[in-house]
Parts: C-alpha cells; structure tokens; sequence
C-alpha cells in the first residue's frame, strides 16, 4: 500500500511554518489518540501515520528531501521509525515534547505506561594501565574504588530494619496518578509520576539511620576486571552494573574503564601491527648470522641472510595483536639496521682497504627507472 502525502495526512499546504505544522500535529495526536480510541486500530494507523509524518516536516532537512524526492527522499521515515512498524511507546519518547508543551506533561503514556520508576546509579569512571604484553594477551586486573553500594541494614530500601514503609495511598503503590482533564478537544486522560513518593510506589515510615534513607552508602570496594585482548590507548570499555548503587533499590550504574598504555622499550605499535629495530653489524650482514628478537610471545630467533642490505624489513606473519573484534591478528615488522664503524684500527683499515677493490664490494649501479624504484619498494612491505 503507498503511503499518503505527508502534508495531506496533517491537513497542511507546502508553503505551512513550523508552527502550523506542529499545530496541525498536535490536532491529529489528539483526535486519533489510542486514549481516546480503544481498540481502535483504524485510528491507531492514523495516529501513527500522523507522527511518521510530523517527524519528517519537522526536520528541516528531512523536509527539504521530501519535497525534492518525495517519499524515497526518506525512506526508513521519521527519526527511524517506518509507516507500519512504528512502535507506540517510540513515538511517545520520541514525540513526548509535543504532548507536554500542550497537556503539561504525561499525555500519551496512561495506557502504556512504565509502571513504577525505576532508579539508575550513576557511572564510574576509572583508569587502567596495560603493558604492550597485557594488551597482547589480556589481562585480569582487580582494582580498589570508593563507590555508593546498598546499604547492609536496609538491603537498600532506605526503612529501617527494610521493612519500615508503607503503600503510598496517593498512587495507591502504583508510583503513577492519572488526571482527566476537559480541553477543547475533548476529554483527555494524562499520567505522571507521583508527587508523593516519587514514582516508588511507596512511603518510608521510619528512615534507616546507618543510611539516612537514602539506601545507599560508600565503602571502598575490590572490583574485578578482565579486559579482552586487543585493546588500545584512550579505548573505552563500559562494565555493566560495576558502578554506583541506586537509591533505594533499582538498578547500579556503569563502570567506563579508560585504556592508558604504557609505551613499550622496544617495540614499537602501528594499531595491530607491531615493529622492532635490530641492529647488526657490517661483518654479520655481508656474513649472515642468527638474531634474537624480543616478541610479545618470548623471544625468537631469526635468520640473517648473508648479503643483507640496510633497512631491509622482515616480517612475522601474526605475530602481531589480536584484532579486538576477532579479525585476527596484526605481522610483527623487523627492521634491520647495519651498523657502519666509524673509527677503525690500522689494521682494521688496511684490512678493508686491500678489499675494496673486489669485484663483491663494489655496488652495482643505481637504476634510474622511479617507476622500477617504487615497484620494488613496494614489494618490500607487501611481501
């Protein structure tokens, strides 16, 4: 089925401001509210199609594209929602400044209600310090923080003894009260949160004095972490229910650890790429010879060809990191580095001198070709 025009279905021309268009809004949320419609599936679309519309000429740019393109300008429509899979309680969030500029407050939530409020605790935010070796292999870390948990005496309620409250008789323990109001429009039902308790539903007769009511106190507490390999400098990682206790029950808060990695002596990290320099000396790269090379994994021994030119680079494949999103793993680059002396003994130099002059030690000539030059230096690091 196609969709309507979305200035005919809020009764608006193309040329409407931003205040008809969210009059005409208001009117339509009104008319075919479910509140005022029960069981009415008709006017449950109408109500729908009304706020997939509204959320599209409201954007100044999503409007722009419909006028240009019409509907496949915005197609998934408004802010997300598409025609007939729009959710009631999304179009109430999402369009909730609507309702409560008008009604004050709570018009589209009494039948669809959230029940009871429940509290969230408040984030901890902390830092952890990895080695280049824990970052490689993960790491388990237990750190000491002062943060809210439940109070042992009340288990958290904030009564004295956890059992000193009583039902609100405002809401009657439902944490909501409902108003009927007469507008223009009609009558039209509205909820809120309780003014008396608060949204709890319920009444403290007799506060906890080891907390003061409140449910919550601070105690130094050892949390355990285990970070996944991978990870890297500045990395965010949100613990669920690690950090602050909620008042009065509900729910605990986060903890967002923040990832500082401690520079490594040695090796160098490029993401998951890692690079070590290694030094040889002129004698071992014309000879060829056997190298240790510290890894994340220990050290290995590598083979030096004989004849080995300056800046040569080898490489280990996945001896790198663990991608922290499981796409493997990162090469380990090694870099060789002849070392020329520069202060020889006599002997040393009458040694070389009577060498220099072999055909071995002397340098074939340079090729001039830059596109040769660029293609070997590519297979260098490709290879």
């Amino acid at each position: 089925m196609s969709k309507r025009d979305y200035y005919e279905v809020l009764g608006v021309s193309k040329n409407a401001s931003a205040e008809e268009i969210k009059k005409a809004y208001r009117k339509k949320a009104i008319e075919y509210h479910p509140d005022r419609n029960p069981d009415n599936k008709e006017a449950e679309e109408k109500f729908k199609e009304a706020a997939e519309a509204y959320g599209v000429l409201s954007d100044p740019e999503k409007k722009s594209r419909y006028d240009q393109f019409g509907h496949a300008g915005v197609s998934g429509g408004a802010g997300g929602f598409s025609g007939g899979g729009m959710n009631m309680e999304d179009i109430f969030s999402n369009f909730g400044d609507i309702f409560g500029d008008f009604f004050g407050g709570g018009f589209g939530s009494s039948s669809r209600s959230r029940g009871r409020r429940v509290s969230k605790g408040t984030n901890i935010r902390v830092s952890i310090k990895l080695t280049l070796k824990e970052i490689a292999q993960g790491a388990h870390k237990k750190i000491k923080i002062k943060k809210f948990v439940a109070c042992d005496h009340c288990q958290g309620t904030g009564a004295k003894n956890g059992n000193a409250y009583s039902t609100c008789s405002t809401c009657g323990g439902t944490g909501q009260v409902t108003r009927i109001q007469n507008s223009f429009f009609g009558r039209v039902q509205t909820t809120s949160v309780c003014p008396s308790c608060q949204g709890e539903g319920k009444m403290i007769t007799d506060k906890c004095p080891h907390c003061n009511g409140e449910g919550i106190v601070k105690k130094e507490e050892i949390v355990e972490l285990d970070i996944p390999a991978g990870v890297e400098d500045g990395m965010q990682l949100r613990v669920s229910g690690k950090g602050n206790a909620a008042r009065r029950g509900g729910i605990n808060g986060d903890m967002i650890v923040v990832i500082h990695e401690i520079e490594d002596d040695q090796i160098i990290r490029d993401g998951n790429n890692l690079y070590f320099e290694l030094d040889i000396s002129f004698i071992e790269a014309v000879l060829g010879t056997t190298k240790e090379v510290p890894t994340i994994d220990g050290k290995v021994k590598i083979k030096i060809d004989p004849g080995t030119q300056p800046n040569k680079v080898l490489r280990l494949r996945g001896k790198g990191l663990k991608d922290i999103n499981g796409y493997g793993k990162g090469d380990f680059f090694i870099n060789v580095n002849v070392y020329v002396p520069k202060n020889l003994s006599r002997e040393e130099k009458n040694l070389l001198d009577k060498l220099k002059d072999s055909p071995n030690f002397i340098p074939p000539k340079t090729s001039k070709n830059k596109e040769s030059f660029f293609r070997k230096m590519r297979d260098m690091f490709n290879n």
